[in-house]
């Protein structure tokens, strides 16, 4: 499934788009503010483990998901807030 299709079908569904392709923290094409979040899973290796371990830290840290970008990785969550494109 390409890019634009997945994330068409997220804002349709208003579904939380998990995925480890990086594309999605471009918040031109894909701003936060639009999904119900966005979730990277930038951890390396990918071993599920791992990925397991880096979703149980975003739901100890992150109560509400609503137009954020959040980025996984090894030691660190990123999240960017919804900031709209006005100063």
């Amino acid at each position: 499934m390409k890019n634009r299709d997945l994330a068409s079908l997220a804002l349709s569904k208003g579904y939380v788009l998990v995925t480890r392709d990086y594309d999605f923290a471009n918040t031109i094409l894909y701003p936060p503010e639009q999904f119900h979040d966005i979730i990277i899973l930038h951890i390396h290796p990918p071993k599920a483990e791992k990925l397991i371990k880096g979703m149980e830290r975003l739901m100890a840290k992150v109560k509400s998901y609503k137009g954020k970008l959040l980025i996984i990785k090894d030691e660190v969550i990123e999240i960017i807030e919804d900031r709209g494109l006005t100063p």
